[in-house]
């Protein structure tokens, strides 16, 4: 039969009250950001988009405006008020929750030469980045993006997509 502990050493005690208060703390962060970030999306967009040329119903497979500065200008603009919260003000992710969404298309351009593959590869970031933009990123429960469709039209999400590659480091 095993006695019981009736005492526990300072250290381990201690160990195990820091423990347990980093884990509430934790824990109480953890809610707090997840009820923060599933909560819809209220801000409106004032950013006059009216400049863009329109896309129509049926989104494009790849960015349509890639390359187009006067684009790129309303796209800052845009994500300076809708994403720089989280990515950081004219995409600088440092010190931010969110990626560098300037480096995006990195493998693309320092690791394939072939310009075929190239256009392909950007395709392929193109279909990523709309559809991480218009249904967001949920891991486990947790909201770390929310969803933009219903908010951003085809035009602000290309826009903001031109902004970025702009922004190439």
């Amino acid at each position: 039969m095993h006695s019981p502990i009736t005492s526990i050493p300072r250290g381990v005690a201690a160990a195990l009250r820091t423990t347990a208060l980093t884990a509430a703390l934790i824990g109480a962060a953890g809610v707090a950001a997840q009820q923060a970030s599933t909560a819809p999306i209220t801000t409106p967009v004032t950013v006059d988009l009216s400049a863009l040329p329109a896309l129509g119903a049926p989104w494009r497979e790849d960015n349509p405006y890639r390359g187009d500065a006067q684009v790129a200008e309303i796209g800052r603009a845009l994500f300076n008020q809708a994403c720089a919260r989280c990515h950081g003000d004219d995409g600088n992710a440092t010190h931010h929750v969110g990626t560098d969404l300037r480096r995006l298309d990195s493998y693309c351009f320092a690791k394939i030469k072939d310009l075929a593959a190239r256009r392909h590869c950007l395709r392929d970031n193109d279909h990523y980045f709309k559809e991480s933009v218009l249904r967001g990123k949920i891991r486990v429960g947790v909201t770390h993006m929310p969803p933009w469709e219903g908010v951003l039209t085809q035009e602000a999400v290309w826009s903001l997509r031109t902004f970025l590659e702009s922004r190439r480091p």
